[in-house]
This record gives structure tokens, C-alpha cells and sequence, in this order.
């Protein structure tokens, strides 16, 4: 296989570093995947702690056959000019260049231009079924560690997941502020875009409009529109998404749905590595291990891939 240095975007306002594994040569054409990171800045090899998951894909994923394209998220690279621009949502964080790495796929001669697909980790495959539908146009969405129900509400259960394992001291203190973001999340819809626009819920930048607009374009109706192949993975000691409410909830929502794939793994984090503590709190010390994407979950991502 070989790394190709890329830069996506390059005649917009924010063009993007990236690598493209090419694998090593074949008869026909390869086909190939965009990779789209979870929440927050994050670089092209998904940096979390001391592991590196996007680059384990690329290189599990081109042995056996398949290009792989990831890039530097616009937010990592861009974020201090893209701060003060209160009606930021996950379009130009995310989606904008998600379809700008399918598109640039699509010009290559060696990829397989109706074999291009999307593995999304995260907020990335909670956002995966919009950015097919929004000018994707995949060939199949693959959704790692994500979730069916609106991000506000996994920041909520994680926020109360970590109260309950505080002492009594400190669960005083944290649950006045959790109980504070909760009555800005409650309001967001009540808010029209200009006022979510000047509403701060997070930090000093983070608008509820962010959340509004992600909240009107949920997940779930997406997928349920979908009539190409789609596979949902989850490891089932993930603490940031969980069985019960997320893995479980696209089952009962989709499990009738025969292009629909679940795949839950044994032992395996939100990273899709062996869980080390299991806990939210102690979510840090856990990435600070370094570790590798199990061979199973690659393996059976490029099965599925190559059966499409």
C-alpha cells in the first residue's frame, strides 16, 4: 500500500490536508472510503489519547483492497477564524467536507466510482446518513460508535453518568451546573435561529444553534429513507454511546429494514479497542493507552465493503 499526500477543498475557503492509502495493485479498480471523525477538532489519524484509529483503518482497510481517504477536520485546522461565526453548524464543520472527499474520490482513475463509501465514527456516523443524502451519495454508510437520538442528550447521560461516580462534595457542585446546561438545552427549540445564533450554551463559542440544527436533521429519518446498504457497529463497553440507548434503539427502529446490518462487539470501547477501565470518568486514563482498532471489526468492514 502507499500513503499519498492530499489536500481536499483546494478552491474553497478552507482546503484540508489528508492522505489517500492506495492499496498495492490490483487487475481492476479499488473501491474505496471517506473516513469522518467524531466531535471536536481532531486530526486525520483521529488522535485520541495515544491512539491513532482513522490510521488503523487506512492501513487494515487498503490490505485488503480498499482505498481509504481521511483528512484533517476543518475545526482543527480553522478554528480560531471559524470561532466568532455564530451560525456555525455541523454542515460547515463536517459535512461540507465529507462531500468535498467523496467528490475528490470520484475524479481518481483507480477508485470505483460507484463503490465509494462512508465510515462515520461518532458524531461522523450520527452525521453519515446526512452526508449521503446531502451530495454523498454513497455506496453504503458504515456508522462506528454512533448514536440514533440528538447530541444534547448523550452530552446529558454522559454529564449525569459522571455525577453518579462523584463523591458527595463534588456531586453538589456538578449537579448545579449540569442542572443549569439542561434548562439551556430544554429551551433550544423554543428559539428562533437569530436568537440560538446569540444564545451561548457551552464555553464562549459554542451557540444553541449548533445544537438546533442538528436537532431538525435527525439521524434516524435519514436512515429510515435509506434503501442502501448500511452497517451499524458498536462496541458494547463503550461509555460515550451505549447498548441499551443508542445500539439497542437503531435495532428496534431499523431492524426490520432488510439493508440494515448490526454488528455489537465483546469487550470493545468507543474507539473499538479492548476496554481498559469501562468508565466515563476515567475516560482519559482509558485513551492513554495505546492500543490498535480490533482486526475483527476490520475485517468485518471490509467483508462488508467487498460484498456490496
Amino acid at each position: 500500500m502507499a500513503d499519498e499526500k492530499i489536500v481536499i477543498g483546494t478552491e474553497t475557503k478552507y482546503p484540508l490536508n489528508g492522505i489517500l492509502t492506495i492499496p498495492n495493485e490490483t487487475n481492476g479498480l479499488f473501491p474505496a472510503v471517506v473516513l469522518v471523525q467524531g466531535s471536536g477538532p481532531s486530526n486525520m489519524d483521529e488522535k485520541i489519547g495515544n491512539n491513532y484509529p482513522f490510521k488503523d483503518l487506512a492501513e487494515g482497510l487498503s490490505e485488503k483492497g480498499i482505498a481509504v481517504l481521511r483528512y484533517d477536520k476543518r475545526t482543527l485546522v480553522y478554528g480560531k477564524e471559524m470561532r466568532n461565526d455564530t451560525g456555525i453548524t455541523v454542515k460547515e464543520e463536517t459535512i461540507e467536507d465529507a462531500i468535498l472527499a467523496a467528490d475528490f474520490l470520484r475524479k481518481d482513475s483507480r477508485i470505483d466510482s460507484n463503490k465509494i463509501f462512508i465510515v462515520g465514527h461518532s458524531l461522523g456516523g450520527m452525521l453519515a446518513p446526512r452526508i449521503d443524502a446531502e451530495g454523498g451519495n454513497f455506496a453504503g454508510v458504515i456508522i462506528m460508535g454512533g448514536s440514533p437520538r440528538k447530541l444534547e442528550e448523550i452530552m446529558m447521560d454522559q454529564n449525569n453518568d459522571v455525577l453518579n461516580s462523584l463523591n458527595k462534595f463534588l456531586k453538589m457542585i456538578a449537579k448545579k451546573q449540569i442542572a443549569a446546561l439542561s434548562s439551556k438545552f430544554d429551551d433550544i427549540y423554543n428559539l428562533s435561529d437569530e436568537e440560538a445564533k446569540s444564545t451561548k450554551v457551552l464555553g464562549r463559542y459554542v451557540r444553541a444553534y449548533y445544537f438546533k440544527e442538528m436537532g431538525e436533521h435527525q439521524t434516524i429519518n435519514y436512515l429510515k429513507a435509506l434503501d442502501k446498504p448500511v452497517i451499524i457497529l458498536q462496541g458494547d463497553k463503550d461509555f460515550q454511546v451505549t447498548v441499551e440507548k443508542d445500539f439497542d434503539v437503531y435495532r428496534n427502529l431499523l431492524g426490520d429494514m432488510p439493508n440494515v446490518t448490526f454488528k455489537l462487539y465483546p469487550n470493545l470501547n468507543h474507539l473499538f479497542m479492548p476496554s481498559v477501565y469501562g468508565e466515563i470518568l476515567k475516560a482519559k486514563k482509558e485513551y492513554k493507552v495505546s492500543q490498535r482498532v480490533d482486526k475483527h471489526v476490520i475485517n468485518d468492514i471490509s467483508d462488508w465493503i467487498l460484498s456490496v
